[in-house]
């Protein structure tokens, strides 16, 4: 859907989504070939204009828009920042609200598209390494920096994990964003004063070593919150 000449003076209005999910190579996005000018054929992060015909506020248009051009039903959706500008978009000033979503690690498989025009890229340092349409880059790095901050003091990596998980495999994945490893009796101790997690019954994880018990989600729990730095 293109702006009509009637609101060619009028900023155009947009949501752009970071979908991040963690996989065994690591840290991804989710990325949209454009298959229409501006930037046709250059890879850009899924996004849409806004419809203020159906979309009754932000949030709902972000949602809408991760299922119509990814399919994904994240179940972590955050707003992340405006960005607007004269020079972002080559067909007139433009604003975009950013998102960050994140998909648990068993669904990345599953999000990998058939088409080549959709597909997960690995995430270096604070972007890809292939260049993003508009001022894409800008919004990953942006969202990337978000996401890691919020690793030291938050839960929100629980949302990148399936819904069954050792803690053995949350401290991994806090590890892994992070770039350092934790100690495991610190972080254990940790996770249980937060006490956002609980044991699933009668439900454990075989290998090599003893069992080890699995963990879900405390019910009706969104993002809880540590006093201080993990």
């Amino acid at each position: 859907m293109e702006p009509t000449d009637e609101n060619a003076l009028k900023p155009i209005a947009s949501v752009d989504l970071v979908v991040l999910a963690l996989s065994e190579h690591g840290l991804q996005v989710l990325l949209i070939r454009r298959q229409a000018d501006p930037f046709r054929g250059a890879w850009a992060l899924p996004g849409g204009w806004i419809h203020t015909d159906e979309d009754p506020d932000l949030d709902a248009a972000a949602a809408r828009v991760s299922r119509e051009k990814t399919g994904v039903e994240t179940p972590y959706l955050e707003q992340l920042a405006t960005f607007g500008s004269a020079g972002r978009d080559p067909r007139g000033w433009s604003v975009s609200v950013g998102y960050v979503a994140l998909l648990p690690a068993d669904e990345v498989a599953g999000r990998a598209a058939e088409s080549t025009d959709t597909a997960w890229h690995a995430v270096t340092g604070d972007g890809v390494a292939v260049p993003l349409a508009f001022d894409h880059a800008s919004i990953l790095r942006a969202g990337l920096i978000r996401l890691r901050a919020k690793v030291e003091y938050t839960s929100l990596p629980v949302h990148l994990l399936p819904a069954g998980f050792t803690l053995g495999e949350l401290q991994a994945v806090y590890e892994r964003i992070l770039g350092r490893r934790l100690d495991k009796s610190a972080f254990r101790k940790r996770i249980a004063e937060v006490d956002f997690v609980e044991p699933v019954p009668s439900a454990m994880r075989r290998g090599s070593n003893r069992p080890a018990q699995i963990y879900r989600v405390k019910p009706g729990l969104g993002t809880a919150f540590f006093d201080r730095t993990i």
